[in-house]
């Protein structure tokens, strides 16, 4: 299997985190500052916000919600226009005061295109992200193939398209079902400056994934023949090194399918796991941790709640 290429990027979770918390290296700078002019001693410093925070504080009912808070708009991004992926949509929140945004982009399986995954893009954007599901090349290319062409659609979405001056590039994500979610893999491990990856039902026949360094959220179906999670979902997931942020979320009773059409326990993970490393929002950490007990929806989770560093 070919390997990715990318630009240069931060190298050990230290300094990804390290990058990922600017606003906390400010704040121990002024405390800093004050010691120096104080002698040693320094008032306490009030606590500093989180600048990425986007969107009201959450709750099950909002994580659960078809729509967030955002209204939302849409871009057609011609295959011809672009090059190295298949073109696709953008969905993008339409605000002008918020600030920029995270961004992510989305790939689709094996034979499928874009609009078996279009729900999530809607959904996603009116929660405050910038999201782009996009078409591969030929819907036959496999996993290493959408890898590259997910990180192609982010070059794209952050450096040539209209909303590119919408989205925080330092603040990205990859998705992907199927042969798209392997291709997540496949992106993520070859840019560990990435924030966060999902794959959902992922198909690859690559089983080791112990060099990836970005925060993955690893989505199963209990039933899926396609990939199934014996072979597929839980060697990814248990190869990940433990002192990664991961989890694992197998879907109760669900099939390889159940990324093409919309689903709560999907889009409530999803969107979690997004807020919490994209936008390092803590206020997603309560659907995280504790670490969720098997309910109706879920037949498995496994992981860590996500480090504070």
């Amino acid at each position: 299997m070919s390997a990715l290429t990318s630009p240069p990027t931060l190298s050990g979770l230290g300094e990804k985190i390290s990058r990922r918390r600017p606003w906390r290296t400010k704040a121990a700078g002024v405390v800093l500052a004050a010691l120096a002019l104080t002698g040693g001693v320094a008032a306490p410093a009030p606590a500093a916000a989180n600048p990425y925070e986007r969107g009201p504080d959450p709750t099950t009912a909002s994580v659960e919600a078809t729509r967030g808070s955002f209204a939302t708009g849409t871009v057609t991004v011609s295959r011809l226009a672009v090059s190295g992926f298949g073109g696709g949509t953008i969905y993008y929140p339409t605000t002008t005061t918020a600030g920029t945004f995270g961004a992510l982009s989305i790939a689709p399986g094996f034979t499928a295109t874009q609009s078996s995954i279009a729900w999530l893009g809607p959904r996603l954007a009116s929660q405050g992200f910038v999201v782009f599901t996009i078409d591969t090349l030929t819907t036959s290319d496999q996993p290493d193939s959408r890898g590259r062409q997910l990180l192609a659609s982010l070059d794209y979405l952050t450096q040539q398209s209209s909303v590119r001056s919408r989205i925080d590039s330092s603040r990205l994500g990859v998705v992907g079902h199927s042969m798209g979610g392997g291709g997540t893999l496949e992106a993520a491990r070859s840019r560990p400056s990435l924030q966060a990856a999902v794959p959902l039902t992922g198909w690859n026949l690559t089983k080791n994934w112990s060099t990836l360094r970005v925060p993955t959220l690893v989505v199963g179906a209990q039933a899926d023949t396609v990939a199934p999670v014996a072979s597929h979902s839980i060697p990814f997931y248990t190869s990940l090194p433990s002192t990664l942020d991961r989890a694992y979320l197998e879907l109760r009773g669900a099939s390889h399918f159940a990324p093409n059409s919309p689903n709560t326990t999907i889009a409530k993970y999803t969107l979690s796991w997004l807020k919490r490393f994209i936008d390092d929002d803590t206020r997603y950490e309560q659907f995280l941790c504790p670490i969720p007990a098997p309910d109706l929806s879920i037949s498995d989770y496994r992981g860590n709640c996500p480090h504070n560093g």
